[in-house]
């Protein structure tokens, strides 16, 4: 895929340079850029710095024939709860497939978590399931092998501390689209929920579990 390719060469140049030589130097308070090919995130220390910003981007872009995308670029309060003015507290934003959100940790800290994004979680589970209605005639065992991987090919991604429920969430999908597969496999009548237990046991698949640790934010 050569596009991610283009757009870490071509944006290195339209944002990160520009951002670390001629704009980091006119603002009041510190910002950081984080960008993974042509999504990105500036998180600015004052709020009037994210506006400046924030008006002249789309002109930055414009220069080199680029736009930024009306629904995925929007400005938001990601300020600590109970720091910032917003009585409503602060939102919560995805970026690379993860909601990124406030919440206390278990010793009472405000702490920055990441779960998987809702609409990431979807979608995997559609691919999941198109791939067993397709291939739901192969060999029990190519099927187990195949799911399997895609477990610990979901954790390799997504499993990080504090992100097990949805983990968890997307094994479990997983698990009742290939039941509902397997039992399409005939015409013969459903089997029993003893069959299907059996069957677990039989071709088990590896657990969700969180295999990276998370950074945490106090």
């Amino acid at each position: 895929m050569i596009s991610p390719i283009l757009a870490n060469v071509y944006l290195h140049t339209v944002l990160d340079v520009w951002f670390e030589t001629m704009v980091k130097s006119r603002l009041r308070g510190r910002a950081y850029l984080v960008r993974y090919a042509d999504d990105f995130v500036i998180v600015f220390e004052y709020r009037d710095d994210a506006e400046r910003v924030y008006a002249v981007l789309p002109q930055r872009f414009a220069k080199y024939g680029l736009t930024l995308h009306p629904e995925k670029t929007k400005q938001l309060n990601f300020e600590r709860p109970g720091d910032g003015s917003a009585p409503e507290g602060p939102e919560s934003f995805d970026f690379l497939g993860f909601t990124h959100l406030w919440q206390r940790s278990l010793r009472g800290y405000w702490v920055v978590k990441q779960k998987t994004a809702a609409k990431r979680l979807r979608r995997a589970l559609s691919a999941v399931g198109v791939w067993c209605r397709q291939n739901r005639h192969r060999p029990v065992r190519e099927q187990h092998a195949t799911l399997s991987r895609k477990v610990k090919g979901h954790c390799a991604y997504y499993g990080i501390t504090g992100n097990s429920a949805a983990l968890w969430l997307f094994r479990s999908g997983l698990l009742k689209l290939w039941r509902k597969w397997l039992m399409r496999r005939s015409a013969s009548a459903r089997r029993p929920w003893e069959w299907w237990l059996a069957f677990c046991a039989r071709y088990p698949l590896p657990p969700a579990v969180a295999i990276h640790s998370q950074l945490r934010h106090q």
